[in-house]
């Protein structure tokens, strides 16, 4: 006998289901709340335990019905789903319970978000980037260069500022001074007095105004200098003075044996180039990896448009939410006096979620259509990478996502990841260690559909 009286459409990939529980699985439910009730409750007048069970039903009636309609819904919730068929992306919403008498069916109404149809239209023929993979000898010697550089020393120089340089500044916004506003009119720091800073000239993170006012001074020198400002959509000339206390220029160290000794276990200048070359290598192979994907997710999403569900696009952007306070109460910030909007970024979160979303539900479309599916092999192994990376057993991990109902989305994560290879035509290359990795974080994450643990606030189309 059907649990399920009806099954209804009540939004985008949303359903309304109304599930009636017979009555005689009520009344034996019923009848085992009020056993329990009764060996663990006193009443007046009775023993511990023989209160008659009519008795412990009147008392306790409002919590019994409560724990029996807890107790039950779960239950012939799942006897519905897989009656109706239904692939539930998220866990049913109870949207309301009937009232009943004695000896009559439990009727309960269950919302839920369901995976949306999709009809697969063309997954080949991609226009995809194709970025070098090894470095070039020029790219290796920068990057020595840089080495150089993190182990130089700073000395004073007692010629005028130039490019790279180190400059120690006194600096000065005199912008209420000059306008007349005075400095509630003025940005913030204007009237402030001078404040000393270093800063190295030239360097992205400097205004190129000051850059250019420093170079040639020397020590004792003064300036001025002026650029445009836009506050809260206001554009206006905010003006500087400056007095020049310091120069100083990176001194670099030779490219030597005993330079490479500094940066780890290198006998030789030529062992630090090798490694040098490896770690580029790596990351340049990270980086073509992660823009074909990227570009192979953008154009199955403009091929393959969808009517997301709400539900699982809420899922993602609070899991993306909740990361981002985690990662920043790691820092130390006190998040209750941080003053971060929370609703605002969530909202800036929600694009990123939505292609998220929707890249794993075409590219399980995908799984489905290439009949791919993850082994126990392939399974245990990235268990075992996940356990060594928490110091656990293989066992441990298992059990523990598996009580947490992550397990299945682990496997799910890793099937896309053969799907993304399949499409990439990679389908014969082992998985690398770091997609293995990516695999077992994204399923023991405690975010609905697997989230990668970015900024909240990132903006990204990668799943």
């Amino acid at each position: 006998m059907s649990v399920v009286r009806t099954v209804q459409e009540i939004g985008p990939c949303r359903k309304e289901l109304v599930i009636e529980v017979p009555a005689p699985a009520v009344d034996a439910e019923t009848e085992r709340v009020v056993r329990e009730y009764a060996r663990r409750t006193r009443i007046p007048g009775f023993r511990p335990g023989k209160a008659p069970s009519k008795v412990v039903h009147q008392r306790f009636r409002e919590e019994i019905d409560k724990d029996v309609v807890e107790r039950l819904v779960p239950r012939y919730w799942r006897q519905a789903e897989a009656e109706s068929s239904l692939d539930p992306l998220t866990q049913p919403e109870l949207a309301g319970v009937e009232d009943r008498s004695e000896g009559e069916p439990l009727v309960f109404t269950a919302h839920v978000e369901v995976r949306p149809e999709i009809e697969l239209g063309n997954i080949e023929d991609f226009d995809l980037p194709d970025l070098p993979s090894e470095p070039t000898d020029e790219e290796v010697e920068k990057s020595l260069e840089d080495l150089r550089e993190r182990a130089g020393d700073w000395v004073p120089v007692e010629r005028g500022a130039a490019q790279g340089d180190l400059v120690s500044v006194a600096i000065e916004d005199v912008t209420a001074d000059k306008d007349g506003k005075g400095a509630e009119g003025a940005e913030e720091g204007a009237g402030a007095g001078p404040q000393t800073v270093e800063i190295e000239v030239g360097s992205a993170n400097v205004w190129e105004e000051l850059s250019l006012a420093l170079t040639g001074r020397k020590e004792g020198q003064k300036g001025d200098f002026s650029r445009m400002d836009e506050n809260e959509g206001e554009v206006r000339e905010r003006s500087f003075q400056f007095e020049v206390l310091g120069v100083k220029e990176r001194e670099l160290p030779e490219l030597d044996d005993e330079l490479a000794a500094k940066f780890g276990d290198f006998d030789s200048v030529d062992d630090l180039r090798t490694a040098v070359r490896e770690r580029l290598t790596v990351e340049k192979r990270v980086e073509r990896r992660e823009q074909r994907e990227k570009a192979l997710l953008d154009q199955l999403r403009d091929r393959h448009p969808l009517a997301l569900p709400e539900g699982v696009v809420e899922v993602e952007v609070q899991g993306m939410v909740r990361e981002y306070a985690e990662g920043v109460a790691r820092q130390g910030v006190d998040l209750e006096n941080a003053g971060i909007d929370w609703r605002a970024m969530a909202e800036q979160a929600r694009p990123m979620a939505q292609k998220r979303v929707h890249a794993r539900l075409v590219l399980d479309a995908v799984a489905k259509e290439l009949d791919l599916a993850v082994s126990e092999e392939e399974l245990e192994g990235t268990l075992k990478q996940l356990a060594q990376g928490q110091q656990a057993s293989t066992a441990q991990v298992r059990r523990a996502l598996d009580e947490d109902g992550r397990l299945t989305e682990l496997k799910a994560q890793m099937r896309r990841r053969k799907a993304m290879r399949r499409l990439l035509g990679e389908e014969t290359e082992e998985a690398s260690p770091a997609e293995d990795d990516a695999d077992a974080q994204e399923g023991s994450s405690d975010t609905a559909e697997g989230s990668s643990g970015q900024d909240a606030a990132a903006a990204s189309s990668s799943d």
